[in-house]
């Protein structure tokens, strides 16, 4: 099993910045992908980053691509979210997840599905 705990988030300002941190524990080994959602609250979980284990290739979604940036130190724990020019709008709670199943070069990471392991989740809230 894999242990998921993410760190970082809290209050800040419109066009702050936060990084957020996800640490990673247990059956590492296995990990083919991270990536970050987040859900504010009545709207479905949507898809923010993702990181490719394999070579390190970045995925972002729409309404965050240009002011986020998914990283991993060079022993890939933790992982890391850097978020720029936050709006109001990036209020959420941002979820830490891992792939440990194969991945293929048409694997999508933009969904839930493709991940088998969640953190807990962590609070950014976005003042305007």
């Amino acid at each position: 099993q894999v242990q998921l705990v993410e760190s970082g988030g809290g209050l800040v300002q419109a066009g702050g910045s936060l990084r957020l941190a996800c640490t990673a524990a247990g059956r590492t080994f296995s990990t083919y992908a991270m990536g970050w959602f987040r859900q504010a609250p009545g709207k479905e979980r949507e898809f923010v980053a993702a990181i490719r284990w394999s070579d390190g290739m970045t995925y972002y979604g729409d309404s965050v691509k240009g002011r986020n940036t998914i990283s991993r130190d060079n022993a890939k724990n933790p992982m890391y979210l850097q978020m720029n020019s936050l709006k109001p709008e990036d209020t959420a709670v941002y979820y830490c997840a891992l792939r440990a199943r194969p991945a293929w070069s048409h694997t999508y990471y933009g969904g839930p599905g493709a991940y088998d392991n969640w953190g807990q989740g962590t609070q950014v809230t976005v003042s305007s």
